[in-house]
């Protein structure tokens, strides 16, 4: 739980924050052990939106716990403790509460002497990622924590990069498709209507283009309300399903594999990822069955991530990764697969990892710089073609009035 309070700290200041734990009772607990003298002292109700959403915990992104775990390593490097190094850092976060909050909450656990994992683990404030905890875990009992983080910090900061990359590549293409959509839809539901009328009153016979592209007006005239409302009960259900039903999750992450081109590039996507993590989890140190089953974790499609936790379970049993992805029914890019059988045959899993990452990002900016190039003017002929079809329908009529 979080509690919100206002008080005075052990220099006389009027302070007004949020502290996290599990009780009313734990709440002044903590505030008396950082010599906070309380003045008022109550639970942090929840709002609409977080009782929509059933969770609390606020969704750290990649950007942010990069920078945080840079931070974090660089201070540690310094030869400064990690509750001093928080204390430094919280500073930083101001204006941003939620990882203010965070922060406060972890070195408040730290301060009763818990180690780093444990409040981490404990903390209820921000969702962290499994593979971020374990190799946290792993490299606190190494003594190799710095480090650790520097490197969680390069991939998180890397992902982030290549998510912004892609938004900011379907920008331009995912606006042309919208604003084509609605030109079409006004024409067919606002300008067509108006010249129908025309025609009407001539009484002859019209082009077949003329009455397709009325009967389309007539329809999206009539029924707009309809198909507006059609469409977003559509897209609520599917939003829905895709949260609420695994079947239905895996149904439409089975049918994007098999898509032309964007299957392979998801696929790629995600191999590349899970390479990325598994390489930094061995690193780390984290025993390879387990690296495989947290890397596959990470997965966003349902299939991949069913299909290395699968293989996790066989190489438990005494099976290599290698042929255990081999034997199994989902088919994935088989040049990964001799890949791992090659580590796994030179004990340089943790090398060839890195460098299937490495090959299967670039691969794929590539292959989406070509999408792109090729998609623009794709798109520019559809809204033009599209558009030109509706004006040469309604002028074809008139062009026929002048002949005879």
């Amino acid at each position: 739980m979080i509690f919100r309070f206002v008080g005075i700290d052990a220099g006389g200041k009027k302070i007004k924050d949020k502290i996290e734990a599990q009780s009313l009772a734990e709440a002044k607990a903590k505030l008396k052990a950082k010599n906070i003298l309380y003045k008022s002292i109550d639970e942090e109700l929840p709002s609409f939106f977080d009782k929509i959403d059933f969770s609390r915990k606020y969704k750290i992104s990649p950007q942010e716990l990069s920078v945080l775990s840079r931070e974090l390593a660089m201070y540690i490097r310094s030869g400064i403790t990690i509750v001093s190094a928080l204390k430094v850092i919280e500073s930083h976060y101001e204006k941003n509460k939620k990882i203010k909050l965070f922060i406060t909450t972890v070195s408040t656990y730290l301060d009763e002497g818990k180690d780093f994992y444990s409040a981490l683990e404990e903390q209820n404030v921000v969702e962290l990622p499994l593979f971020y905890k374990e190799s946290i875990k792993v490299s606190e009992n190494g003594g190799l924590l710095d480090e650790v983080l520097m490197e969680l910090s390069r991939f998180l900061k890397e992902q982030d990069k290549l998510n912004k990359e892609i938004k900011s590549a379907f920008a331009y293409p995912s606006f042309m498709i919208v604003v084509s959509l609605l030109m079409i839809a006004f024409m067919l539901t606002f300008v067509v209507p108006q010249i129908t009328g025309i025609f009407k009153s001539m009484h002859q016979t019209l082009p077949t283009p003329t009455i397709v592209v009325i009967a389309m007006g007539d329809f999206f005239k009539n029924n707009f309300t309809m198909i507006l409302s059609v469409i977003a009960v559509f897209i609520v259900v599917f939003l829905f399903m895709m949260k609420r039903s695994y079947k239905f999750a895996y149904g439409v992450n089975k049918f994007l594999l098999k898509l032309p081109l964007f299957g392979d590039i998801i696929q790629k996507s995600e191999l590349a990822r899970f390479s990325y993590i598994a390489s930094l989890l061995t690193r780390s140190g984290v025993p390879f069955v387990q690296t495989v089953n947290l890397s596959a974790n990470i997965l966003n499609n349902l299939v991949l991530k069913e299909l290395f936790v699968e293989a996790s379970k066989k190489v438990v049993e005494g099976k290599l990764l290698s042929k255990a992805l081999y034997e199994s029914n989902v088919k994935i890019d088989y040049a990964f697969i001799q890949s791992i059988a090659l580590g796994e045959e030179t004990s340089e899993v943790e090398n060839v990892l890195t460098n299937v990452s490495e090959l299967y990002f670039e691969e794929n900016r590539d292959k989406i710089a070509t999408l792109l190039t090729l998609l623009e003017p794709a798109l520019m002929l559809m809204v033009g073609g599209s558009i030109g079809f509706i004006v040469a329908a309604m002028l074809l009529p008139i062009f026929s009035m002048s002949i005879h």
